[in-house]
């Protein structure tokens, strides 16, 4: 399915038509696209830097509007989880994962009720009084992800979330995203550079390139993630849509 062929449905959560970005220094950052997120389901950007999958998620999120075209976004449980876990280094990790509710000023008993939930989820329970300089890069992430799901979001923004991880830590986390999602049913829109995690992650996986940034095609998963953790995913249909992301993302430096 290429981007042209999306359509809004009510499964929809989040949906592109025809939205573009052009600053106003005259950049074209993206070209239009048709593109929707549906329903608690994972859709995954893929593609080089400067494609514009970052403009994407901050139109999603609404930080910045299309110049032409719409995006429209049937909800505002929206928590964003960026690259670096941006946690205060002066809170602990309790008073870390309550910030959002604090901000939204949710009485403190029911914060704190909802932040030890959160901690159990990602599996820091234990290390509620430590500090971010005592955690290591992936604790830092669960702690991130704790934060991001005390509001119950309807739509996690996720901005390459596990990128500065090594390999074997953003597998694990590739997995604490999936686990969470099972038990929330959220949307994700998900940014990444990694064709493994797309394919891992996503339900659908977005390829995009650059000049100016667009959607070259969305690929339905040939075996996406379930909510039943016990059912088996088809890994020689996800090795072929890793091979074939592949090779699309290599034909744009020929």
């Amino acid at each position: 399915m290429t981007d042209s062929d999306a359509r809004s449905t009510s499964d929809d959560l989040v949906a592109f038509h025809s939205a573009d970005k052009v600053y106003g220094n005259g950049f074209r950052a993206l070209a239009p696209i048709d593109l929707a997120v549906r329903r608690g389901e994972i859709t995954v950007l893929v593609g080089p830097s400067g494609c514009g999958k970052t403009t994407i998620l901050r139109m999603a999120a609404g930080l910045t509007d299309p110049t032409s075209g719409t995006m429209d976004r049937d909800t505002d449980r929206m928590s964003y989880v960026f690259q670096d876990p941006t946690l205060l280094a002066w809170r602990t990790v309790q008073a870390n994962v309550e910030v959002i509710a604090k901000l939204q000023k949710v009485p403190r008993h029911e914060r704190r009720e909802r932040a030890e939930q959160a901690i159990k989820m990602v599996g820091l329970d234990g290390f509620q009084k430590s500090y971010p300089r005592e955690l290591s890069g992936g604790m830092k992430m669960r702690a991130s992800l704790a934060r991001s799901v005390t509001s119950d979001p309807e739509l996690l923004l996720m901005d390459e979330p596990f990128a500065a991880l090594d390999e074997f830590t953003r597998e694990k986390m590739g997995a604490e995203l999936l686990r969470l999602w099972r038990e929330k049913r959220f949307s994700v829109l998900f940014i990444t550079h990694s064709i493994y995690e797309a394919c891992t992650l996503g339900h659908q996986i977005a390829i995009m390139n650059t000049g100016p940034g667009h959607v070259v095609e969305v690929i339905k998963s040939p075996s996406p993630p379930s909510l039943d953790p016990d059912v088996e995913r088809d890994e020689t249909a996800l090795r072929a849509l890793q091979e074939q992301i592949s090779i699309t993302l290599g034909s744009f430096r020929e």
